[in-house]
């Protein structure tokens, strides 16, 4: 097995075993369509977004939303949030973009995400036959400076099918502009589309349009439950359906998901939290190797209404809210968790000081993933990854390394080269998948002194005093003089304020020597 599979192995495993708690302090993606929303029901959608059943909560922090009807009912639903009980109090909403339909709408926590643009995508038509609104919303995580932890979210609500008609042709189109767009992000930007997409078959030219390998495109979305098929009406599916709940006959479509961009899966850095090699589970919905839920689905209602009375998964009190919001005919809400990237930190400065040749100079280096876990948690944050290099006169151990968040430090030993006399300045690189600081700079210092003779015995006779003097002068002014006088002596013997250079800042510290018969 190549060293990048196993990276990728032991990624999946740290990120399944985290999963066992359903941790909430990583970033968490809702994708949810509310139902031709234009006020109301906040009672329920507190309870689904806030309520509790055996330690399970969906708390997410960021919602991409469809069916919103209007600028005040993106307000509301934003008050709703803040005044939910349990409720962090710090959702805010993106801009409104009136279309000629029911309308996208993004919602975010600013303790975790900072808004950067909101970008129309592509423009509804008024024509029946005419693609809705799709939107991109593009946010950087609280705590991050750069374009590694800016994160792209598509909200697209794609054409119901209805017999008869050309609406595939319509979800085409829509996909495609999706795709054509993701192509056009900047080189390494992480992305996903959450949408109530209305693709009843993976293989449908929509749905390939989105995730399959085209040519000439550097870019596409990937399913990361690995669930491909004919969802509609299958019951092997059932626990990843979400429409429709509050109708009979009806929860039987995997209408609403999440597809990420393929460094959202890749096992390292920013990263979802599961397996995406592993199809989800087809016999039960608490799936270990996935973060990703259909909420309120425990496999219970296949072609029934939603579960309120023994639902295993959220309990019959967020059941009974999930069904009623849904009302008359709506969809469950789908979310995954993302590990956010992780941060690097070390000394900037490592100085030796002044050594004899010959002598063992060796100084500890440690580096720590410095991501914040009171915000994320430990697990919440993805393991700092990371290779040293440093230049000619000193040395150190290449790597990888690996390093997790709240778990103190990793401790290297960096060696000075003292085999020959002379000042060594240096830089030691920590090359790393921190996306703030990929390649942190570290400064080297240290002075090889020439074997048995102290700082200011310029002319090496042992001792430290008046005779020093011309050889003092020499070694600061005329070093290649001095070399040839003293060809046994070391001219960095005059850098008695040990800063790696011998000059006018070494007179005072000099005299002192001499009046002290030695540098103390």
């Amino acid at each position: 097995m190549n060293r990048p599979v196993i990276r990728r192995t032991v990624a999946w495993i740290a990120a399944v075993a985290g999963l066992c708690h359903m941790a909430t302090a990583q970033l968490r993606i809702c994708e949810y369509n509310v139902t031709n929303y234009n006020g109301g029901r906040v009672s329920e959608f507190q309870t689904i977004f806030y309520g509790s059943y055996l330690g399970r909560t969906m708390r997410p922090d960021v919602i991409v939303g469809q069916e919103f009807i209007s600028a005040a009912s993106v307000t509301e639903f934003v008050n709703l949030l803040n005044g939910a009980p349990g409720s962090p109090g710090d959702w805010a909403a993106a801009p409104f973009v009136n279309g000629p339909d029911t309308d996208n709408a993004f919602f975010y926590r600013t303790s975790k995400a900072t808004l950067l643009n909101t970008v129309l995508v592509s423009a509804g038509g008024a024509s029946p036959n005419q693609p809705r609104h799709v939107m991109r919303y593009d946010v950087r995580l609280v705590g991050y400076t750069t374009d590694g932890a800016i994160l792209s979210c598509y909200s697209s609500h794609m054409k119901a099918q209805e017999a008869g008609s050309d609406d595939d042709l319509r979800r085409l189109t829509e996909a495609t502009r999706i795709r054509d767009d993701a192509e056009m992000l900047p080189v390494g930007r992480h992305y996903l589309l959450a949408g109530d997409l209305n693709i009843q078959n993976s293989a449908s030219a929509e749905y390939q349009r989105l995730v399959a390998v085209l040519a000439g495109h550097l870019r596409r979305f990937v399913d990361p439950i690995n669930t491909p098929g004919s969802w509609n009406n299958t019951f092997a599916f059932r626990f990843v359906h979400t429409q429709d709940p509050a109708s009979t006959g009806e929860m039987d479509d995997r209408h609403d998901q999440i597809l990420l961009s393929e460094n959202l899966v890749d096992g390292g850095g920013f990263d979802y939290i599961g397996n995406p090699a592993l199809a989800y589970s087809t016999t039960s919905w608490d799936d270990p190797n996935h973060s990703y839920r259909s909420w309120g689905n425990d496999g219970s209602s296949y072609n029934n209404p939603l579960n309120t009375t023994t639902n295993a998964m959220v309990g019959p009190t967020i059941a009974l809210a999930l069904q009623q919001a849904a009302a008359p005919s709506g969809h469950l809400p789908v979310y995954l968790d993302l590990r956010v990237p992780p941060k690097v930190d070390s000394p900037l400065l490592l100085d030796f000081g002044t050594v004899s040749v010959g002598a063992v100079a060796q100084l500890p280096l440690a580096v720590t993933n410095s991501g914040d876990t009171a915000l994320w948690t430990n697990n919440g944050i993805a393991v700092l990854s990371y290779t040293l290099s440093a230049d000619a006169g000193f040395s150190v151990p290449g790597g990888p390394f690996n390093e997790s968040a709240g778990g103190g430090s990793n401790t290297h030993t960096v060696t000075m080269d003292t085999a020959a006399p002379g000042p060594r300045n240096a830089t030691l690189t920590i090359s790393s998948n921190a996306p703030d600081q990929p390649s942190r700079v570290v400064t080297l210092v240290g002075n090889v002194a020439a074997a048995g003779f102290a700082l200011g015995d310029l002319n090496c006779d042992g001792a430290v005093n008046n005779f020093d003097i011309d050889a003092f002068v020499a070694a600061i002014l005329n070093p290649d003089g001095y070399a040839q006088v003293f060809p046994h002596c070391d001219r960095m013997l005059a850098d008695i304020n040990d800063d790696g250079l011998a000059n006018n800042f070494d007179i005072d510290p000099f005299i002192d020597c001499v009046l002290n018969s030695g540098c103390q």
